[in-house]
């Protein structure tokens, strides 16, 4: 979702921005040459919030670690795009039976003390989480989504985890987990207590100084991948509104921003195209959820039909400024997931058109049909109302549901918007006491976790808990499906298992993918260039920081 209470309107902001047309090339001290090749310095945001009270913290497991970028490490970086792997700590990670998990360490990394990084710290890492189950985030101890372990070992440089059972579905979480130095943290006691004030990190940088608003982070000359890092300080600093950020970047006191910022085009960009660029990835999309377990939307005929009156085009322009695109009715995230579509659907469009000739043809044959005032009834000649349910304050929910109204009353489909506090529709998602509702489906690569969680049974909501799948939607064969994506240990039988819910996605239709929703980068060009965007799509611009870090290059 786009935003939250942020107004779409930006004229308030545009004015204020014209203040400082001017100073879009101003030196704010952030910048210049730092040696052939290199960037002297970039400046973002900080990482943690004034909650944080100045507490200099930098253990990764911390609530709010002063950066979870730059300085602990994970073990190999999944594009959260693409869903490629980039070998990072390891080398590799490969399950050589459904219960075993072989991680090979890469040879040559040292702690920025100079010790030398092992695989002895990777099998520590996640032992602590046996110790201590609050720094266990990958699960890697419980049954959730797959079988706990039953050790982890180190010989050599491989690191061997053998689990109870199938423990595929573990896999992306385990990976991505920030590695730690035994011969620091094995004296520290209760790791998730901790406070790390001089960190100790595989990352590119370490500490240079902290006085409780201001840090500064320098590069590491003896990082293992150093000739990839060409920045030689990073500095954050302040969290920053859709206002005070745009006129940072436009002033260059700011060099990146991974925030909203309303209309960015006419914001951020018209004040120096040539600088000042941004990127909107597809990190997911917004659905529209009927509640399959009443009327109308436990037809599936009614739920294919009444997707070719949503205009999805509309949707975008009026609830993005048209930056984020139509999502595909297969659920996933395309063209960066286009390798996982079945044969049947690879070459065809599968963003489902606006089109109401269509969607009236579709809802005549299905037996709901118009009285003389042109609205229709349900096949038993009941009456037919959509009741839509929408978070009050949410900007972008509310003008998509807009659309979705209006092209439901144009075919006939007597439908009205109610707005209700965000607990208040949370509440309905528990009880299952609604008509229709607006949601998210997270495009990431845990398939089983994202997909999947919102089409099994074992996801209905509780009456203390949302869990994904909200419309109750149900089949045993789909149950099946899952199960079976979740333990998937291969790219060709994880494809097989998807392509099975990509093609209940494209005919029963359990939920209406709408548009795409974002994952955001701002940045300027006149310091650094080599970041992603659409031509080059190749990280997930807020998450996949560190590969972004290598593909930096100073400005020309």
């Amino acid at each position: 979702m786009l935003t939250r209470t942020t107004s779409l309107a930006a004229s308030g902001l545009v004015a204020a921005l014209a203040l400082t047309a001017c100073a879009g090339s101003a030196d704010s001290g952030s910048g210049g040459a730092a040696g052939k090749g290199m960037i002297a310095q970039l400046t973002f945001p900080a990482e943690v919030t004034g909650a944080a009270g100045g507490l200099g913290d930098f253990n990764p497991y911390a609530t709010q670690p002063l950066t979870r970028f730059w300085v602990y490490e994970p073990l190999i970086i999944k594009n959260g795009l693409s869903c490629e792997e980039t070998p990072w700590l390891a080398t590799k990670a490969e399950w050589t039976d459904e219960k075993t998990l072989a991680i090979t360490v890469r040879d040559g990394v040292k702690w920025s003390d100079g010790q030398p990084f092992t695989a002895k710290d990777v099998a520590f890492t996640f032992n602590l989480g046996k110790q201590y189950p609050g720094l266990d985030k990958a699960g890697v101890w419980n049954d959730t989504f797959g079988s706990p372990a039953q050790s982890v070992t180190a010989e050599g440089n491989v690191v061997t985890m053998s689990f109870s059972g199938n423990a595929a579905a573990k896999y992306d979480e385990i990976i991505k987990q920030p590695m730690l130095p035994e011969h620091v943290y094995s004296k520290v006691g209760d790791p998730t207590k901790y406070v790390d004030k001089k960190p100790v990190g595989t990352g590119p940088y370490q500490l240079e100084s902290y006085n409780g608003r201001r840090l500064v982070l320098e590069r590491r000359a003896d990082y293992w991948q150093a000739d990839k890092v060409k920045v030689q300080r990073i500095v954050q600093e302040g969290q920053y509104d859709a206002s005070q950020a745009a006129l940072k970047l436009r002033s260059g006191q700011l060099d990146a921003y991974w925030g909203e910022i309303p209309n960015p085009e006419k914001t951020f960009v018209s004040a120096d195209p040539k600088v000042n660029h941004f990127y909107f990835a597809p990190n997911g999309m917004t659905v529209l959820t009927g509640n399959l377990r009443q009327k109308p939307f436990d037809d599936p005929k009614f739920r294919e039909a009444v997707s070719y009156a949503m205009d999805k085009e509309a949707m975008s322009t009026k609830a993005t400024y048209g930056i984020m695109k139509p999502a595909s009715q297969t659920g996933l995230k395309l063209p960066s997931m286009q390798k996982l579509l079945p044969d049947s659907f690879a070459n065809g469009d599968t963003v489902i058109p606006y089109d109401t000739a269509k969607a009236n043809q579709m809802l005549d044959a299905a037996g709901y049909r118009k009285g003389a005032d042109g609205k229709r009834t349900n096949p038993d000649g009941s009456p037919l109302a959509v009741n839509f349910s929408v978070q009050a304050g949410f900007i972008d929910y509310q003008a998509i549901a807009d659309v979705i109204a209006k092209g439901l009353n144009e075919v006939g489909v007597q439908t009205k918007v109610t707005a209700s506090a965000p607990d208040s529709v949370d509440q309905q998602k528990k009880t299952g006491e609604y008509t229709a509702m607006l949601e998210y489906l997270h495009g990431g690569c845990e398939l089983a976790r994202n997909i999947g969680a919102k089409l099994s049974s074992k996801q209905f909501p509780t009456e203390k808990e949302v869990r994904s799948n909200v419309g109750r939607f149900s089949d045993p064969q789909v149950d099946a499906t899952v199960a079976a994506l979740e333990k998937a240990t291969d790219q060709a039988q994880q494809k097989a298992e998807v392509g099975k819910l990509v093609d209940v996605m494209m005919t029963q239709f359990p939920v209406t993918p709408l548009i795409y929703a974002p994952t955001r980068i701002l940045y300027r060009t006149d310091k650094a260039v080599g970041w992603p965007s659409e031509e080059q799509p190749y990280a997930n611009p807020s998450d996949d920081r560190l590969l972004v870090l290598t593909r930096l290059a100073p400005a020309k």
